[in-house]
């Protein structure tokens, strides 16, 4: 399995350099109590024995990796051994401080224990397995850390103390801030107050936050599933955040917003989505006119879904599963997206199965308007679908549906987006191809309308002599006033800073723009995020 590596070898290395020291006291009687344990005797003349909960304390401390903790199970019988501590006496002391930081998760925490055993068998018997699919989708989705999310003509920052704050368009309230005036600065909202923001997701004219109690607020059209260009649709708008009430029973820990539909997860592994209305329905046939939130159920019933991702009309699900990951998708094809080898549409959850065929192990999803993108777990970036304006990073134009490996590219995150994809490699430098319309044409055109086929090094923000984490560019595009709002981009770098490009008339940017002005290159947002 393979999974984020959080801790240093050095670490697990001291856990065992501790392990092996031999005391030479002078006072045999006095060692022997010491390492009287539980009412056993330990065997061998190791200190650190003789209080396994100063072991325990070392090792959940530490914030070990699963991996390292399945590696101290493997050195000697002594890690592999029950430790004899509540809350199961059987448990190694790996296993146990697994559990301990699984723990330390507010979605975990308000478990009952018959839920956090039955999660533990669905994860394959193991505490360690358990933290390894907590871990995966608090890496993928920032779970509780600091996060930047480019809605449509919009901006959401959500910093690392829960706060959340909104700017740029807001004809339907979705800023949250109270009223439907652009903001062109960022603005806390204040009516969160009290509620610790864990994830957020922004799309067309709505937004959707998560608390870490598992509670999703929302603001904007006061509909889920949302087609701009029909003309029977009615709704209203929500300036103020509002409790979701048909979550109420269900524990969330990510929401994503594709162009028509919302989709959330829980933290037991299950998806839900809000029908868009369309023949695909998105797993569930129910009628045209239900939004409520439905389980997906079939081919991922189950299945542990870490990871959800929503295109324009589409989404992609990535699976959990001790031996390795998979990817879903399920909605409209047409491009390819759906990355079966064909353009069909699917109504319910389906394999791609083509990471199988290639021995790829997906560890993130990422779903653009109308393409998408996987990083695989040796950096891989995977691409497919509408290849508009070199948008898979090929060199060509052309829709592919299946998934193919972008040459000489090695990632630790990807951002996919209305037709262009946003890669951050492993010394913090962001690259891009596909749509020229960000303000980030600096390098030399491929084509005619001067859009990068292939990834090009992101020169204005590698000027910058910053590090970056976390990137996110709009997959929806909106349609006001007789005009179509262009895409814009958000970047947070691991100081805390961030930078905006892009379209930034509404306000998106945090700053207001002259007359005349459309895009703008790299600017640094004042917000503060620690």
């Amino acid at each position: 399995m393979e999974c984020p590596m959080d801790a240093t070898a050095s670490e697990a290395a001291l856990v065992i350099q501790f392990h092996n020291i031999v005391n030479d006291a002078a006072d045999p009687e006095a060692e022997r109590a010491k390492r009287h344990v539980s009412g056993e005797e330990a065997i061998g003349q190791f200190p650190l024995t003789a209080s396994p909960s100063i072991l325990l304390h070392l090792l959940s401390s530490c914030e070990l990796d699963p991996k390292d903790l399945a590696a101290l199970e493997a050195t000697c019988k002594f890690f592999r051994s029950p430790a004899k501590f509540l809350p199961d006496l059987e448990l190694s002391l790996p296993e146990l401080a697994a559990f301990d930081m699984c723990q330390e998760r507010p979605m975990f925490k308000l478990m009952k224990a018959e839920e956090k055993e039955w999660l533990k068998q669905r994860c394959g018997g193991s505490w360690k397995l358990v933290l390894s699919y907590i871990l995966v989708g608090e890496k993928n989705y920032r779970r509780g850390k600091s996060q930047v999310i480019a809605g449509s003509g919009s901006s959401i920052v959500v910093t690392a103390k829960g706060e959340v704050y909104s700017f740029g368009m807001n004809t339907s309230g979705q800023l949250g801030l109270g009223d439907t005036e652009s903001k062109f600065k960022p603005c806390l909202i204040r009516s969160l107050q009290g509620i610790r923001i864990t994830q957020a997701a922004a799309g067309l004219r709505r937004t959707m936050l998560v608390s870490d109690t598992g509670s999703v607020y929302m603001f904007g059209i006061n509909t889920f599933a949302f087609d701009i260009y029909a003309t029977d649709v009615n709704y209203i708008s929500c300036p103020n955040p509002q409790l979701v009430e048909s979550l109420k029973d269900i524990f969330v820990v990510q929401a994503s917003i594709g162009g028509f539909f919302s989709a959330v997860l829980s933290r037991e592994g299950r998806v839900y989505t809000f029908s868009w209305g369309r023949a695909e329905r998105l797993g569930h046939n129910t009628d045209q006119t239900d939004v409520e939130p439905r389980l997906l159920s079939g081919p991922l019933e189950d299945v542990l879904v870490a990871q959800i991702a929503a295109g324009n009309c589409y989404l992609l699900v990535l699976a959990y599963q001790p031996t390795g990951m998979s990817v879903y998708s399920v909605g409209c094809g047409l491009g390819g997206k759906l990355g079966h080898g064909n353009t069909n549409n699917e109504s319910a959850p389906l394999l791609v199965e083509h990471f199988h065929t290639l021995n790829i192990r997906p560890m993130s999803i990422s779903a653009g308007a109308f393409h998408a993108t996987v990083l695989s777990s040796d950096g891989r970036v995977f691409t497919w679908g509408w290849g508009h304006n070199g948008c898979l990073g090929r060199g060509v134009e052309e829709y592919v549906s299946l998934p193919m490996a972008v040459e000489n590219m090695k990632a630790v995150h990807v951002s996919a987006g209305y037709y262009c994809t946003f890669v951050i490699t492993d010394n913090g430098d962001v690259y891009t191809f596909g749509f020229k319309g960000l303000a980030l044409q600096d390098g030399e055109a491929e084509n005619e309308s001067g859009d990068s086929l292939t990834p090009k090094l992101v020169t204005s923000l590698a000027g910058l002599d910053e590090r970056f984490v976390q990137i996110s560019t709009t997959n929806a595009i909106d349609w006001v006033d007789g005009s179509y709002v262009w895409a814009h981009t958000v970047a947070l770098t691991d100081s805390g800073k961030l930078y905006a490009f892009g379209e930034g008339k509404t306000g998106q940017l945090g700053v207001k723009f002259a007359e005349g002005k459309a895009v703008m290159p790299p600017l640094q947002v004042a917000v503060d995020l620690v």
